[in-house]
């Protein structure tokens, strides 16, 4: 008999381990990642009371594909559009907590005397709260529908992507860079260009991919295709010089742009599970006992520094962004952990070979300590507040409570030069990272393959060869629409004509930006021709770009293409919003303009099981009951918009509420506990065929089907009449039973047993 490969006995392992393990957690009501590390350190070498694995290597390796599917799987529950819409309040608070609580971690770091790449790494894993544990801790609390969890949950998803571009930058930091020197400079320049490049070209192949295919994509398809773009992007961002999570991430964000995220993101989320399951126990396995004794101080006073410096920091993060002072406490409070991307950002620092073993193991603990104490910090928020309400002067509480009420004055008031600059501004940087991706793809892959193809024959007025010609032409060419869109964008728009007609002043300065977007697109045709042709008459390059540049500001053909390209980005970036709209799962526009600034919006949604269902909305009297209205409907593909009182409930039904904090609160507490119970008998539950001989001491004889009683009263159903026939007869009504009669029926045995 042959021997199973120790991939597979690591993998049984670890499975049925992390299986029990779960479960228990489940039981306690306590965060399944913390269930992942304690099986990891059961089946870890440091454990000699239980069986461990034999090839760390290997679990390392389905680790390395778990974070992978990991980030990607954020990245489908992520969109670049939502972070647009957030404003900057969300922006100002990530940034606060961030860089004060990476300054925390290196400072602690360094008062142990640890190196200083541990300190670094430190500072980047105790900056990062753990999204999971929040979402679970408020869920599990019933805090979902209040206000300030929408703050803390942006602010999450933030983090989240500040995360990814940390791990890039410290890896750059790991790889020999400065931290205090340009080479990081270039890091976050470089981070930005393929994260735009990567984002716009994504939107414009991904979604005309999936509308072509749309009809042969079953599920078993879908997941293989996703998950290989998924490894595609992540070769790709590692070619790049990035790691292969980041690739993953970009492209989950991509995707999630699509009319297909959705069922995406249900597809793959096994295989997630999976590879999830095994990356936070190979965290657990790298817990040494040994280490957390011998470092028990350094690892109380990182909880000390995350519960306080969140408490502080945290608060004042979300009150620069311009939250009362309670709500600031309450979401400050609120992100006292760390969890996952703290371990992912440790795994980065082993892999790279640059932060001590130890710290990965304390971390691991501080993670654990900080998430056990989270609903503690969550309730604790409220009653510190009231603490410094009490002790704080009156005056200090309205200046501070001031902050929001300025910032949200602030942030209304937008001038017509800010309209006009930020949207030019974006679409020049856009355009100009296009046009320098097509003129690097020229010159790597198009050039060497027109030098083998094209005759070699010397242009002597133009001292090139005619291969290099014909390459600076057809790279114009391609260019030639992302550099008219350039200068032309916004010269026409509604606030440039504003500015031009309020003041004169105004209009030398729209002149010039009309001239520095000239500039720009004639410095690409100026470089593309230098490096090929012309290469010793400046002046004249100068003019014929020019020159370009002008016949592409003329010619309609290019208005046209660069129009035709806009408006497919567009309607691609727009699709899944499309999508929802048509199918009725876009929230109403009206969500964030009611007049009462205590009064919001939430969506709930009915169980299965609900005692709700079948019941009319007059019936549940929500309104009385409750304090909230229901806006809307959402069944399957239709939206019931403002239901009347005989509009019935069903299960798995949406409905739209609006209310308060405690109303919404009260509602979904109603929602999720009004169900009916499990049913302990549900091994009596089956459905049998039996046979009943009518004799003279039955109750069926002498009565009609309908006067038996035996569906109404024995919870039987007659299914015919055996006559000695192949088939059964179907019985009416009005047949009356007489004695031999052979009947079958289903249901129960304790039915039958009753009709016995």
């Amino acid at each position: 008999m042959s021997e199973l490969p120790a991939l597979i006995t690591d993998l049984a392992l670890i499975l049925v381990v992390a299986g029990v393990v779960t479960l228990v957690f489940k039981k306690l009501k306590q965060p399944l990642v913390l269930g992942y590390i304690v099986a990891g350190f059961l089946v870890s070498p440091h454990m000699p009371y239980t069986a461990s694995v034999t090839d760390r290597a290997d679990v390392q390796i389905w680790a390395d594909i778990g974070v992978m599917f990991l980030l990607f799987s954020l990245g489908l529950d992520f969109s670049f559009k939502k972070i647009l819409k957030m404003g900057t309040a969300p922006v100002i608070a990530a940034s606060v907590i961030i860089f004060c609580m990476m300054v925390l971690g290196i400072t602690v770091g360094g008062l142990f005397g640890w190196s200083r790449m541990d300190c670094i790494f430190l500072g980047g894993m105790v900056a990062m709260s753990s999204t999971t544990i929040i979402y679970k801790a408020f869920d599990d609390m019933g805090l979902m529908q209040q206000k300030f969890t929408q703050m803390v949950m942006s602010v999450l998803i933030l983090e989240d992507i500040l995360a990814i571009v940390m791990m890039v930058m410290l890896s750059a930091i790991a790889g020999g860079g400065s931290p205090d020197s340009g080479e990081l400079l270039g890091s976050v320049l470089r981070i930005g260009f393929f994260l735009v490049l990567w984002f716009v070209v994504g939107i414009f192949l991904i979604p005309i991919f999936f509308r072509a295919t749309r009809k042969l994509m079953t599920n078993e398809t879908m997941v293989i295709v996703a998950l290989g773009l998924c490894c595609l992007m992540a070769v790709l961002s590692t070619m790049c010089g990035f790691s292969s999570a980041f690739g993953a991430f970009v492209m989950g964000s991509i995707i999630a742009e699509t009319i297909e995220a959705e069922r995406i993101e249900k597809l793959v989320e096994p295989v997630k599970n999976l590879f999830g399951a095994v990356f936070f126990v190979s965290v657990g396995m790298l817990v040494d006992p040994q280490i957390l004794v011998s470092y028990a101080v350094p690892i109380l006073l990182l909880v000390l520094t995350i519960l306080v410096g969140q408490g502080i920091f945290g608060s004042l993060g979300y009150l620069l962004s311009g939250q009362t002072l309670k709500t600031a406490m309450r979401c400050g409070f609120s992100m006292a952990q760390i969890g996952e991307f703290a371990f992912i950002i440790a795994s980065l620092g082993l892999s790279l070979g640059v932060i001590s073993d130890f710290l990965y193991p304390v971390v691991v603990a501080v993670s654990v300590i900080t998430t056990f104490l989270t609903p503690y910090m969550i309730r604790a928020a409220v009653p510190c507040y009231e603490l410094l309400e009490h002790h704080l002067p009156r005056k200090w509480i309205r200046r501070l409570n001031h902050l929001s009420m300025s910032h949200d004055t602030a942030a209304g008031e937008q001038s017509e030069w800010k309209r006009l600059l930020m949207p030019m501004a974006r679409n020049t940087m856009i355009y100009s990272i296009l046009a320098v991706a097509i003129v690097w793809l020229m010159a790597t892959f198009v050039a060497p393959l027109m030098e083998r193809l094209v005759p070699d024959v010397k242009i002597g007025f133009l001292n090139c060869q005619l291969s290099a010609l014909l390459t600076a032409l057809l790279t114009i060419v391609f260019i030639a629409p992302f550099l008219r869109a350039m200068v032309m964008k916004k010269n026409h728009s509604e606030e440039a004509k504003t500015l031009w007609s309020q003041n004169r002043v105004n209009r030398p300065l729209l002149v010039l930006t009309v001239l520095v977007r000239i500039a720009i697109a004639c410095a690409f045709v100026f470089y593309v021709l230098r490096s090929s042709v012309l290469s010793g008459h400046v002046a004249l390059l100068v003019a014929v770009a020019l020159a370009a540049v002008i016949i592409m500001m003329l010619s309609r053909g290019l208005k046209r293409r660069s129009i035709k390209l806009e408006r497919l980005f567009i309607q691609n970036l727009r699709s899944r919003e499309i999508e929802a709209q048509v199918h009725g799962k876009k929230r109403p526009l009206y969500e964030g303009r009611l007049l009462d600034r205590n009064i919001h919006f939430s969506i709930f949604e009915i169980p299965a099981d609900s005692q709700w269902a079948g019941r009319t909305l007059k019936e549940l009297a929500l309104g009385q009951t409750y304090g909230v209205h229901v806006s809307s409907i959402l069944r399957g593909q239709r939206r019931i918009n403002i239901p009347s009182g005989n509009d019935v409930i069903l299960p798995l039904d949406k409905i739209e509420a609006i209310g308060n904090d405690e109303q919404l609160t009260a509602l979904d507490k109603a929602i999720k506990t009004q169900v009916f119970p499990d049913d302990p008998d549900i091994e009596q539950r089956e459905m049998k065929l039996h046979q009943i001989v009518v004799t003279n001491a039955s109750p069926l004889l002498g009565k009609t089907l309908s006067e038996s009683g035996l569906r109404d009263r024995y919870g039987l159903m007659v299914v015919g009449l055996d006559e000695g026939a192949d088939n059964l007869t179907n019985i009416s009504p009005q047949h009356r039973f007489e004695k031999g009669d052979i009947v079958w029926v289903v249901g129960e045995e304790r039915s039958l047993a009753k009709l016995k």
